[in-house]
């Protein structure tokens, strides 16, 4: 895994977000985003049983794998590169998983402030 230059929530070097299960938008385990990556999968969230079912609710089922893709199939518990815009959806919602400032990319605060994201934050630990 190459080092990212990228910049996190904080203002200092997005950090890895998970390796297992491998996340983000280029695989790498960062919540890197680009031009290709209409989504912005840059919010590095800890996923929860709530978060799950109403991300299912919402189209977008993470929890059933599917191995065509390599994709395992999240649990509460895993770490993934969300979507800037559904975390938005599940924080009005009520039911935001918590996040990890250090992986989390700083753009997301062109759509979020970091008072918005402070009380979801848990410390980042291992991937």
């Amino acid at each position: 895994m190459s080092q990212s230059t990228s910049r996190n929530v904080l203002g200092t070097q997005l950090q890895t977000c998970s390796t297992d299960p491998v996340t983000g938008f280029f695989r790498d385990g960062c919540c890197e985003t680009g031009p290709t990556d209409r989504g912005r999968h840059i919010v590095c969230a800890v996923m929860t049983d709530d978060f799950l079912a109403f991300s299912k609710a919402s189209g977008n089922d993470l929890s059933t794998p599917m191995p065509q893709y390599r994709f395992p199939g999240l649990k509460a518990g895993d770490r993934w590169c969300l979507c800037l815009e559904r975390w938005r959806e599940a924080h009005k919602a009520g039911c935001a998983p918590q996040v990890i400032l250090e992986a989390t990319h700083e753009i997301a605060l062109e759509r979020l402030t970091l008072s918005t994201l402070q009380p979801f934050a848990v410390e980042s630990g291992g991937s």
